[in-house]
């Protein structure tokens, strides 16, 4: 407990013991309120992006050309396409034999 002659103690914005409230200037309220509006409003958008399906989609496609441009992935790729090719020319020339 605070004794009434010491000078009191911040705690955020109150000060205790005796139970007054500091006055502020009216500009430093307006610009702190405009400050969490657009904290706020940044959140919210930001938000909005991680659960839009438009904004998945759409890193989903810069992640795959991201990772497309990487020489192992284009080696795999490559080689995946020759097999699913061969596959094709060999049902091709087996259907033509029966």
């Amino acid at each position: 407990m605070a004794d009434r002659d010491s000078p009191p103690q911040l705690r955020g914005s109150i000060v205790a013991g005796n139970g007054r409230v500091p006055r502020r200037d009216t500009d430093a309220i307006v610009a702190e309120i405009e400050r969490t509006r657009q904290n706020l409003a940044r959140t919210i958008d930001s938000l909005a992006d991680r659960v839009s399906p438009a904004g998945n989609m759409r890193r989903l496609r810069e992640r795959a050309a991201d990772q497309l441009t990487r020489p192992e992935v284009q080696l795999a790729a490559a080689a995946v396409v020759l097999v699913a090719a061969g596959y094709v020319v060999y049902r091709v020339t087996r259907r033509r034999r029966a």
